[in-house]
Protein backbone atom coordinates (compact mmCIF):
# COMPACT_ATOMS: atom_id res chain seq x y z
CA UNK A 1 0.00 0.00 0.00
CA UNK A 2 1.16 3.51 -0.81
CA UNK A 3 -0.83 5.59 1.64
CA UNK A 4 -4.38 6.94 1.43
CA UNK A 5 -6.09 7.67 -1.86
CA UNK A 6 -5.70 11.43 -2.51
CA UNK A 7 -8.87 11.34 -4.60
CA UNK A 8 -10.94 10.26 -1.61
CA UNK A 9 -12.51 13.19 0.23
CA UNK A 10 -12.36 11.77 3.76
CA UNK A 11 -9.13 9.82 4.33
CA UNK A 12 -10.28 8.49 7.73
CA UNK A 13 -13.44 6.93 6.29
CA UNK A 14 -12.11 3.39 6.08
CA UNK A 15 -10.19 3.53 9.37
CA UNK A 16 -11.43 2.39 12.80
CA UNK A 17 -11.86 5.93 14.09
CA UNK A 18 -14.75 7.43 16.04
CA UNK A 19 -17.46 8.17 13.43
CA UNK A 20 -17.76 11.70 14.81
CA UNK A 21 -14.21 12.47 13.71
CA UNK A 22 -14.28 10.95 10.23
CA UNK A 23 -15.65 13.98 8.42
CA UNK A 24 -13.66 16.58 10.31
CA UNK A 25 -10.62 16.01 8.08
CA UNK A 26 -10.77 16.18 4.28
CA UNK A 27 -8.38 16.16 1.36
CA UNK A 28 -9.31 19.62 0.14
CA UNK A 29 -8.96 19.19 -3.61
CA UNK A 30 -12.00 16.94 -3.59
CA UNK A 31 -14.22 19.66 -2.11
CA UNK A 32 -13.20 22.46 -4.44
CA UNK A 33 -15.65 23.59 -7.12
CA UNK A 34 -14.24 27.02 -8.04
CA UNK A 35 -11.83 27.32 -10.95
CA UNK A 36 -9.86 30.01 -9.11
CA UNK A 37 -8.93 27.70 -6.23
CA UNK A 38 -6.31 25.04 -6.98
CA UNK A 39 -5.28 22.42 -4.42
CA UNK A 40 -2.66 19.67 -4.70
CA UNK A 41 -2.71 16.07 -3.53
CA UNK A 42 -2.84 15.25 0.19
CA UNK A 43 -3.37 18.83 1.34
CA UNK A 44 -6.00 18.69 4.05
CA UNK A 45 -8.26 20.85 6.18
CA UNK A 46 -9.31 19.82 9.68
CA UNK A 47 -12.40 21.28 11.32
CA UNK A 48 -14.55 19.61 14.01
CA UNK A 49 -17.62 21.37 12.60
CA UNK A 50 -17.00 19.90 9.13
CA UNK A 51 -15.03 20.81 6.01
CA UNK A 52 -17.68 20.89 3.30
CA UNK A 53 -18.10 24.66 3.17
CA UNK A 54 -14.38 25.52 3.06
CA UNK A 55 -14.75 27.61 -0.11
CA UNK A 56 -17.25 29.97 1.54
CA UNK A 57 -16.28 29.79 5.21
CA UNK A 58 -12.51 29.92 4.87
CA UNK A 59 -11.86 31.67 1.54
CA UNK A 60 -13.29 35.16 1.91
CA UNK A 61 -13.99 37.95 -0.59
CA UNK A 62 -13.34 35.64 -3.54
CA UNK A 63 -15.87 36.68 -6.15
CA UNK A 64 -16.73 35.56 -9.67
CA UNK A 65 -14.95 38.64 -11.01
CA UNK A 66 -11.85 38.09 -8.84
CA UNK A 67 -8.63 37.78 -10.83
CA UNK A 68 -6.72 36.31 -7.90
CA UNK A 69 -6.27 32.57 -7.47
CA UNK A 70 -5.75 30.67 -4.25
CA UNK A 71 -3.12 28.03 -4.96
CA UNK A 72 -2.42 25.42 -2.29
CA UNK A 73 0.31 22.96 -3.23
CA UNK A 74 0.84 19.40 -1.95
CA UNK A 75 1.01 18.06 1.63
CA UNK A 76 -0.29 21.27 3.20
CA UNK A 77 -1.88 20.97 6.67
CA UNK A 78 -4.55 23.58 7.45
CA UNK A 79 -6.04 23.80 10.93
CA UNK A 80 -9.54 24.91 11.92
CA UNK A 81 -10.69 28.50 11.36
CA UNK A 82 -7.85 29.47 9.03
CA UNK A 83 -8.98 32.32 6.78
CA UNK A 84 -7.68 33.27 3.34
CA UNK A 85 -8.61 36.88 2.50
CA UNK A 86 -8.66 37.36 -1.23
CA UNK A 87 -10.21 40.39 -2.99
CA UNK A 88 -10.52 42.42 0.19
CA UNK A 89 -9.18 45.54 -1.49
CA UNK A 90 -10.75 48.96 -1.81
CA UNK A 91 -9.44 51.95 -3.73
CA UNK A 92 -7.58 54.08 -1.18
CA UNK A 93 -6.06 56.94 -3.20
CA UNK A 94 -9.31 58.91 -3.45
CA UNK A 95 -11.35 60.69 -0.77
CA UNK A 96 -13.62 57.68 -0.15
CA UNK A 97 -12.89 53.97 0.02
CA UNK A 98 -16.58 53.06 -0.49
CA UNK A 99 -16.99 50.65 -3.47
CA UNK A 100 -19.89 52.50 -5.14
CA UNK A 101 -19.61 50.65 -8.46
CA UNK A 102 -20.39 47.17 -7.14
CA UNK A 103 -23.92 48.31 -6.26
CA UNK A 104 -24.65 49.44 -9.85
CA UNK A 105 -27.97 51.23 -10.51
CA UNK A 106 -26.05 54.12 -12.00
CA UNK A 107 -23.19 54.15 -9.50
CA UNK A 108 -21.01 52.04 -11.77
CA UNK A 109 -20.88 54.47 -14.70
CA UNK A 110 -17.90 56.50 -13.51
CA UNK A 111 -15.71 53.63 -12.36
CA UNK A 112 -14.91 50.06 -13.41
CA UNK A 113 -13.59 47.07 -11.49
CA UNK A 114 -10.04 47.61 -12.78
CA UNK A 115 -9.52 50.41 -10.26
CA UNK A 116 -9.35 47.93 -7.40
CA UNK A 117 -5.79 47.17 -6.26
CA UNK A 118 -4.62 43.77 -7.52
CA UNK A 119 -2.24 41.93 -5.21
CA UNK A 120 -1.82 38.76 -7.24
CA UNK A 121 -2.38 35.11 -6.40
CA UNK A 122 -2.11 33.73 -2.88
CA UNK A 123 0.24 30.73 -2.98
CA UNK A 124 0.80 28.19 -0.23
CA UNK A 125 3.70 25.99 -1.25
CA UNK A 126 4.28 22.33 -0.38
CA UNK A 127 4.55 20.93 3.15
CA UNK A 128 3.31 24.09 4.91
CA UNK A 129 1.55 23.87 8.28
CA UNK A 130 -0.97 26.65 8.99
CA UNK A 131 -2.05 26.80 12.63
CA UNK A 132 -5.47 27.36 14.15
CA UNK A 133 -7.17 30.63 13.36
CA UNK A 134 -4.40 32.09 11.21
CA UNK A 135 -5.30 34.71 8.59
CA UNK A 136 -3.53 34.86 5.25
CA UNK A 137 -3.81 38.24 3.52
CA UNK A 138 -4.13 38.71 -0.27
CA UNK A 139 -1.18 38.10 -2.57
CA UNK A 140 1.01 36.35 -0.01
CA UNK A 141 3.33 33.46 -0.91
CA UNK A 142 4.26 31.03 1.86
CA UNK A 143 7.38 29.01 1.07
CA UNK A 144 7.82 25.26 1.38
CA UNK A 145 8.08 23.80 4.86
CA UNK A 146 7.02 26.99 6.64
CA UNK A 147 4.97 26.96 9.83
CA UNK A 148 2.35 29.64 10.52
CA UNK A 149 1.60 29.98 14.22
CA UNK A 150 -1.95 29.97 15.58
CA UNK A 151 -3.78 33.31 15.19
CA UNK A 152 -0.97 34.77 13.07
CA UNK A 153 -1.90 37.41 10.50
CA UNK A 154 0.35 36.91 7.49
CA UNK A 155 0.69 40.16 5.56
CA UNK A 156 3.82 39.45 3.51
CA UNK A 157 5.70 36.55 1.94
CA UNK A 158 7.10 33.86 4.23
CA UNK A 159 10.45 32.24 3.48
CA UNK A 160 10.75 28.44 3.19
CA UNK A 161 11.31 26.51 6.42
CA UNK A 162 10.67 29.44 8.72
CA UNK A 163 8.27 29.80 11.63
CA UNK A 164 6.27 33.03 11.81
CA UNK A 165 3.71 34.31 14.29
CA UNK A 166 1.97 37.40 15.59
CA UNK A 167 -0.01 40.26 14.06
CA UNK A 168 1.46 41.15 11.69
CA UNK A 169 3.34 37.86 11.46
CA UNK A 170 7.08 38.12 12.01
CA UNK A 171 9.94 35.65 11.91
CA UNK A 172 10.21 33.59 15.09
CA UNK A 173 13.05 31.41 13.85
CA UNK A 174 14.31 29.33 10.96
CA UNK A 175 13.60 25.64 11.28
CA UNK A 176 17.04 24.65 9.98
CA UNK A 177 20.33 26.24 9.01
CA UNK A 178 20.64 27.81 5.54
CA UNK A 179 22.55 24.89 4.01
CA UNK A 180 19.96 22.35 5.18
CA UNK A 181 17.14 24.50 3.81
CA UNK A 182 18.95 24.78 0.48
CA UNK A 183 19.36 20.99 0.35
CA UNK A 184 15.72 20.33 1.26
CA UNK A 185 14.55 22.64 -1.52
CA UNK A 186 16.74 20.69 -3.96
CA UNK A 187 15.53 17.30 -2.74
CA UNK A 188 11.85 18.30 -3.07
CA UNK A 189 10.56 15.07 -1.51
CA UNK A 190 6.95 16.20 -2.11
CA UNK A 191 7.51 15.70 -5.85
CA UNK A 192 8.76 12.12 -5.49
CA UNK A 193 6.59 9.23 -6.74
CA UNK A 194 4.25 8.16 -3.98
CA UNK A 195 5.90 4.75 -3.60
CA UNK A 196 9.24 6.46 -2.91
CA UNK A 197 7.58 8.77 -0.39
CA UNK A 198 5.97 5.78 1.31
CA UNK A 199 9.30 3.93 1.58
CA UNK A 200 11.02 6.98 3.03
CA UNK A 201 8.51 8.45 5.48
CA UNK A 202 10.88 7.73 8.37
CA UNK A 203 13.54 9.84 6.66
CA UNK A 204 11.10 12.57 5.61
CA UNK A 205 9.89 13.13 9.17
CA UNK A 206 13.33 12.52 10.63
CA UNK A 207 16.30 14.86 10.85
CA UNK A 208 19.06 12.91 9.11
CA UNK A 209 19.72 14.81 5.90
CA UNK A 210 22.21 12.23 4.63
CA UNK A 211 19.60 9.47 4.72
CA UNK A 212 17.10 11.68 2.93
CA UNK A 213 19.65 12.49 0.22
CA UNK A 214 20.41 8.79 -0.23
CA UNK A 215 16.74 7.75 -0.37
CA UNK A 216 15.82 5.44 -3.23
Amino acid sequence: MNGPDPNKTYPFEDLPYDPKTIKRTAFLKNLITRSNIIVGDYSYYDDPSGCEDFENKNVLYHYDFSKEKLIIKKFVAIASDVKFLMSANHKIDGFSTFPFMIFAHGWEKDMDMSVFPYKGDTVIKDDVWIGYGATIMPGVTIGQGAIIASKAVVTKDVDPYTIVGGNPAKLIRKRFDDKTIEDLLKIRWWDWPIDKITKNIKNIIGADLTKLKEAK
